[in-house]
């Protein structure tokens, strides 16, 4: 487990329901290698987002231990695991998240601002990033200018600024039409896997089966489809 990037032993999260509690996540293990990619399916309701929340710290479990690039996260103040989460993790959503205020190329800087990094080196990653996405023409352009695809491009290289070690993904070819959905997982098939690692929650069994390994979240139970 010392050379994983992210791992969670015996996770559960319970959820209180009036005077019972509903297991959503029932003692999930998890390792995940560097460079390697994981998909995670699961019938809607499963527990499949709630998982990856958990995992990223955006949600707190109720038992286990999550461990990312060797930090237990229970074990960081609220501080301290905002900033380990923006310099270790990426998160790409099924609904992009961008600010309409912000034009690409500074959505695509905003994490190395927040971790430290100058205006100016910040600028210039989010601009080769933007390129490799084949977004630098539309640099300039703020969300409501952008296609859905062109939108998730740009999430994903949000996601990569800060060279993660892993990168979170739920469901990002979910809110898309066809055509702009296989350019999406096209690059997400082409992304250098040398620096980050993926997790992709997914439904879309043409993204699962590129992955390096597919698993099944089922009654709180993750295990190899």
């Amino acid at each position: 487990m010392a050379s994983s990037v992210l791992a969670c032993v015996d996770l559960v999260k319970q959820y209180r329901d009036g005077d019972s509690s509903v297991n959503v996540l029932s003692g999930v293990n998890l390792v995940l290698a560097p460079g390697e990619s994981i998909a995670i399916v699961g019938r809607s309701g499963s527990g499949k987002s709630t998982l990856l929340n958990v995992l990223g710290g955006l949600d707190a479990q109720t038992n286990g231990s999550v461990t990312i690039a060797g930090r237990d996260m229970a074990t960081m103040t609220e501080a301290e695991r905002c900033q380990w989460r923006n310099a270790q993790l990426g998160f790409v959503f099924q609904f992009h998240h961008l600010l309409p205020e912000f034009t690409a190329l500074e959505a695509v800087a905003m994490p190395a601002r927040i971790g430290g990094m100058s205006k100016v080196d910040a600028l210039s990653r989010a601009e080769v990033l933007l390129q490799s996405v084949g977004l630098k023409p539309r640099q300039h352009h703020r969300p409501g200018e952008l296609s859905g695809g062109e939108r998730q491009r740009v999430a994903i290289a949000r996601a990569l600024i800060n060279k993660p070690s892993c990168v979170l993904m739920d469901e990002p070819t979910g809110n898309l039409d066809p055509d702009s959905a296989e350019q999406v997982l096209e690059l997400m098939l082409n992304l250098d896997r040398r620096e980050s690692a993926f997790i992709v929650v997914t439904h879309d069994m043409r993204i699962a089966q590129r992955m390096d390994r597919i698993l099944k979240l089922d009654a709180g139970v993750l295990s190899p489809l």
